[in-house]
This record gives structure tokens, sequence and C-alpha cells, in this order.
């Protein structure tokens, strides 16, 4: 099989593409390690929460730890979740344009291979969740149930991206869990707020897929929403944003924090105005400009943690 052939719709031209050995190629595709956007999307609500409890405890000496492994675990444990989600959708991903050229569908892995794959990544994540404390461990734990049943909810719900926000923001739990070893109403409010920011981003993603979903009869938000989608965003976005802004409030958040949530709630209102659903290339592009926006608002947390702590 040549190169381009065996690459994934959409996915090409990237590392994995031109310079991974061959062998590893298949494997590193399942994982989504040619489209890294998702790890970097799980990662922010780590990293949120991080720097909001290192802030709340005027103690920055772990927080470089701490985002490294964060990194790390995030990285592998989106794999070992992509993997999954491939494993439990192949006959579904044959049927889907996009999605037919990945590993399994296109015969490059055997189901076998991919579940030993799985183990191999979960494992490294188990290595890093054993870092930290025994509540943080049972915590990260926890999440597992949620990740298992994720890739099932598109079958049976309109909401399939409220299960995966609740999958993707439990980073925003974590930080709390391995600074404090207990969760407050600042944890949470932080995790409701991601929720709600990751159940638009993925709204927007999810209309790559609407017609191929439609003839299938996979449900999705997008699908749901439809011509309402930019009403829809205002909404779940506005509700990030106020959520975030309670958490801050809670933590007694400086002005760096604020700054940081102000110039992240202007991203989300540019993505909507800028989201045209019927151009799905322009869904992906808006798709990943989230990871930016992440990245702005933990700039302004981790300037509001080191402020608090040097001041």
């Amino acid at each position: 099989m040549n190169h381009a052939a065996a690459r994934v719709a959409d996915a090409t031209g990237n590392w994995v593409d031109t310079t991974a050995p061959q062998w590893a190629r298949p494997y590193l595709r399942v994982a989504r390690y040619d489209r890294p956007i998702g790890s970097w999307l799980l990662l922010m609500p780590c990293w949120w929460s991080a720097a909001l409890a290192s802030g709340i405890a005027h103690d920055l000496h772990r927080l470089p730890l701490w985002v490294a492994l964060f990194f790390i675990g995030a990285f592998v444990m989106r794999g070992a979740g992509c993997t999954w989600n491939d494993i439990t959708d192949r006959d579904l991903d044959a049927k889907v344009e996009r999605t037919r050229s990945r590993p399994i569908p296109a015969g490059q892995i055997s189901v076998k291979q991919a579940l030993a794959f799985m183990v191999a990544q979960a494992l490294v994540g188990l290595v890093v969740l054993l870092q930290f404390n025994r509540f943080a461990i049972a915590t990260g734990i926890a999440s597992l149930l949620i990740v298992a049943i994720y890739p099932f909810m598109k079958r049976i719900t309109w909401w399939p991206q409220v299960t995966l926000g609740l999958a993707f923001s439990w980073g925003a739990l974590m930080g709390f869990a391995i600074a404090f070893a207990r969760l407050d109403v600042t944890a949470f409010l932080l995790y409701a707020g991601s929720i709600s920011w990751v159940i638009g981003y993925d709204t927007i993603y999810a209309h790559q897929d609407v017609e191929d979903d439609e003839l299938i009869g996979i449900k999705s938000t997008a699908r749901l929403f439809g011509a309402r989608t930019h009403r829809a965003l205002v909404i779940l976005y506005t509700l990030a944003v106020v959520l975030i802004a309670g958490a801050l409030l809670s933590a007694g958040a400086h002005a760096a924090g604020w700054i940081g949530l102000a110039v992240f709630a202007f991203h989300l209102g540019w993505q909507i105005r800028r989201l045209e659903t019927s151009d799905t290339a322009l869904c992906l592009r808006v798709f990943k400009s989230n990871r930016d926006a992440g990245l702005l608002l933990f700039a302004g947390l981790v300037a509001d943690a080191v402020l608090r702590t040097v001041g």
C-alpha cells in the first residue's frame, strides 16, 4: 500500500505520513497522533485546573511537573480513548466517507492489535496517574467509565457531545484533586464550564459529518441544532464563560485571570461569527482554533498564579 492510500482522509501531510516508520503508522493513526488537536483539547482543562489550584495554594513549585505529567497523560489517554472508539465504531466508520480510511476499517491493523495497543497506552497513563495522591488516582480512574460508554452514545441520544464533555473536561477536576486531595465548588464550576465549552466545539466538529450521519442514523447535536447552531453556540459558549467566571470568583482570582477569561470569551465569540456550518473545511479550522482559546485562558491563569504567589 502506498503512503497516500494509507492516510486517513482528514489527516494528510503530517509527521506520521512523512517521517514515522511504516510499521508504526497505523498505530499512530488509530491513536490520532497524526491529529493531535483532540489531545490538546483534553489537556486544556487539566492545565486550567493545575494553574488555578496553584494560585489558590500560593504555591508554584509543583506546577511545572504537573504541566508535564498532564501533557503526557492527556496524549496517551486520548490515544487510548480514540483506539477504543475506533474498535467500537469500526463498522460505522466503514460507511462514512471521512472515516472509512481509518486503520481498522481499512484493514491496516486488526481489532486484537488495536486492543493490545490501547492497553499499552492506558498503562502509560496509569504510570502518570500513580505519581499523584490516592484521591487523585481514584478520581482519575473514575473517568474511565465515561470514556468506555462514550462511543455508544451517538447511537442512542441526540446529545453524545454531553458525554464527550464529561470525559474531556475531567481534567478540570484533576488539578484540585492533586493539589488538595479534595474537590470543592471551584473545581465543579470549572468542570461544568469546560463541559459547556466541549459541547460547543464538538458540535462544530460534528457538522463535518452531518450528511453521512443522517444516512446511517448517527445522532449528534449538529444534527439536532441544524440551522439553529449559531444560536445554540451563543448559549453554550456564554454558559461556559459564566461558569468559568464563577470558578475564578470562587478561587479569588485577580486581574490576570479575568483578563485571560475575557480573551477566551472574545475568541469564542469570534468562532461563532466566523462559522459557516455548510463549509466543512471551515468547521474543522474553527474547531481546531479552540486549542488557542484554551491556551489563552491557561496563560491568564498561570500569570494570575504567579502574581498571587510572588505578590
